[in-house]
């Protein structure tokens, strides 16, 4: 019986705690969008070796949250008005496609999944910006997350977190004005567990255009 340890655990552990601290860096803008992202640099600041520091960042290029700018070098992925757009056409359409197919083949396990993370989101303070981040993700995954389409989900997830650093990078700028998010959350969840694919399709597109036009106002500001 072989008894020497095997590392390969413990690096891809490595790995991935650096894919996610990077992740999170960059959606936050605490990497900014067009940085140049040293080696080095990220070594320093994320206490750890150049190998899973270069992975966690070739894994980051899949996400679309890096790009290669030379055969060694990368940088965080620039964001542009153009850019956002696509974002929120592509989102509209596969989420109203996903959400569709979810209330089709609703079942009691998914009105559950639905019912908890609403009732996360709707505690959590969204003044907590990243704890925020991490359950209203949670509550638009759950809308989704019965359309048994695996590739569809992972774009829409992906999706998700490209649209994310839009909001942070929004942040200090002024509130929706008289716009209730949390009220537009509750019609998309109670539609959704009306079982109206319609109404509930309408409501989520409406909210996210709504959320774009205010992000756009905000890069075009």
């Amino acid at each position: 019986m072989n008894m020497v340890p095997s590392t390969q655990g413990k690096e891809a552990s490595t790995t991935r705690e650096c894919y996610l601290k990077l992740r999170q860096l960059i959606l936050a803008g605490d990497l900014p969008p067009g940085k140049k992202l040293k080696i080095e640099e990220l070594r320093a600041l994320l206490k750890t070796g150049a190998s899973p520091v270069r992975e966690a960042l070739s894994l980051l290029t899949s996400d679309m949250l890096v790009e290669r700018i030379d055969q060694r070098g990368f940088r965080a992925a620039p964001v542009s008005k153009a850019n956002f757009q696509e974002i929120l056409t592509l989102r509209c359409s596969l989420e109203d496609m996903a959400l569709r197919a979810s209330i089709v083949n609703g079942d009691t396990a998914w009105e559950e999944r639905v019912v908890l993370s609403h009732h996360r989101m709707s505690r959590t303070e969204r003044n907590n910006t990243e704890l925020f981040e991490e359950v209203h993700k949670m509550f638009h995954m759950a809308l989704l997350s019965n359309a048994d389409m695996p590739m569809l989900l992972r774009y829409c997830d992906q999706l998700y977190d490209l649209n994310i650093r839009y909001r942070y990078l929004a942040a200090d700028g002024p509130r929706y004005g008289e716009r209730s998010v949390a009220a537009e959350h509750e019609e998309i969840f109670d539609a959704t567990l009306r079982r109206d694919a319609d109404a509930a399709s309408e409501l989520l597109i409406s909210h996210y255009r709504r959320t774009g036009e205010y992000f756009i106002s905000q890069m075009e500001g």
